[in-house]
């Protein structure tokens, strides 16, 4: 075999491997409205999907290996056409990936229910990013767009990057070119909508570039990250030990560098412990912070 044939078919065992992933994060989605795509987002039942695919206070989700739940729409954002689904099951969360770092040349995958026909994959080239402004569509102040075939029904489907990450949810068809919301967006919706009172740590943070091998050891994207300028007296910051001057490289597994940090600040709730990967004196340290809510 040439190498231009080696190369064409290990690109084909990657894209069918990577279809069948998505396959299991890819939900249906069955309501008033008619039919459309969700996309699972946490082990608990979690699911996002399009505000459009679900007009009403309930839906009927069909998994990948063919059972029926009833859905509750447990939150919506008409203005980024989101909607959060929960089900009584245990899921196969998507990967979200970093819908900031999707441009123009991006290689992008989609994967949906078009007129029904579960599990249908599609590729294309990112070629814009923008508001969404066309006429007889939902304005969207930030989309993504790429050269992807959709179709109805592929609405609240995942469009992921070339490892598999979520970088955005499809939402509509404009000028025949796929339109997907940033998976930045969603990431935000979906802490907004979790359960408890906003948290409040005590802290007030400035923007601060990490050291190069600091960066590089702990994947901290763009090398940016959040210092600690202030903490307030008897505040859960001050309890937890945290310093003016700690840097706080990431919050979780997921959430590293300056990008995911503020996000993640902004949907932390009320007694949900947060963990913290700090630098403080040159060395990384691990600590929790416990938000509670502001009286």
């Amino acid at each position: 075999m040439t190498a231009t044939g080696l190369l064409t078919s290990a690109f084909s065992d990657e894209t069918t491997a990577l279809a069948a992933r998505l396959d299991q994060v890819l939900v249906t989605v069955r309501s008033d409205a008619g039919g459309g795509s969700g996309t699972a987002w946490s082990e608990d039942g979690l699911i996002v999907t399009n505000h459009h695919v679900v007009p009403g206070d309930r839906a009927t989700v069909v998994l990948a290996d063919g059972s029926e739940h009833d859905a509750v729409v447990e939150d919506r954002d008409p203005d980024h056409d989101l909607a959060l689904l929960r089900i009584k099951a245990t899921l196969t969360p998507a990967t979200p990936g970093d819908s900031h770092a999707v441009r123009p040349g991006s290689l992008v995958f989609a994967i949906g229910n078009p007129w029904g026909q579960r599990g249908t994959l599609t590729s294309g080239i990112v070629f814009a990013r923008g508001a969404s402004n066309d006429e007889n569509t939902v304005h969207i102040a930030d989309v993504i767009r790429a050269d992807l075939t959709l179709a109805p029904g592929n609405s609240g489907g995942p469009m992921v990057n070339a490892a598999g990450e979520v970088v955005g949810i499809n939402s509509m068809i404009a000028g025949g070119m796929a339109v997907a919301i940033p998976s930045h967006s969603v990431v935000e919706f979906v802490g907004r909508s979790e359960p408890g009172e906003p948290g409040f740590l005590g802290i007030t943070i400035q923007p601060v570039q990490v050291p190069h091998a600091i960066a590089a050891s702990y994947q901290v994207e763009d090398e940016a990250a959040l210092m600690l300028t202030g903490i307030e007296p008897g505040s859960p910051a001050e309890q937890a030990g945290l310093l003016p001057g700690d840097v706080v490289l990431g919050i979780g597994k997921r959430n590293r560098g300056l990008r995911h940090l503020a996000p993640a600040l902004r949907s932390m709730r009320a007694g949900h412990p947060l963990d913290l990967h700090l630098l403080r004196g040159g060395k990384v340290i691990e600590t929790h912070a416990t938000p509670i809510a502001r009286n």
